[in-house]
């Protein structure tokens, strides 16, 4: 997992061949122009999930991963707690070819996540996403997903 702002997104261009075009993708779209929905970047190889929510309390919170794709998840507006955990220290409860979701249980940590943020999660990396830091309050995120 890796955790930065997304000014120094070009550091991570050599990740992967398409996380260039994802971070571009990050870097260069108005996200208040946009409703929240699904967004073909590159068609299925990189999309976006343009989302609003209120942050939960944590124990409404669930473990995934993913197996086909990573993961940047950039938090346009707010501030939330996400969670992460080696996917090899959770028990595997099951997954979800089509939707290519893994469900998880067990322990991990968590870090405070602030506007212009984003986080890297590879197919090892669980994480739980979307955790109110006190109460609930309103988040803004775009998750683009890259596939591997």
């Amino acid at each position: 997992m890796i955790i930065d702002r997304l000014k120094n997104a070009s550091l991570y261009f050599g990740l992967h061949k398409r996380m260039e075009a994802a971070f571009n993708y990050l870097q260069n779209t108005d996200f208040s122009a946009l409703a929240p929905g699904k967004y073909e970047v590159e068609g299925a190889n990189i999309y976006a999930l343009v989302q609003q929510y209120e942050s939960k309390p944590k124990e409404k919170g669930r473990w995934e991963a993913h197996r086909r794709y990573m993961d940047i998840q950039y938090l346009w507006k707010g501030e939330e707690l996400f969670g992460y955990a080696y996917l090899d220290d959770l028990n595997t409860l099951g997954y979800d070819e089509n939707k290519d979701f893994v469900t998880l249980e067990g322990k991990g940590d968590f870090i405070t996540l602030h506007s212009g943020s984003f986080v890297i999660v590879a197919p090892q990396d669980a994480h739980m996403p979307g955790i109110a830091i006190s109460i609930p309050k309103p988040v803004k995120k775009v998750v683009v997903k890259v596939l591997i």
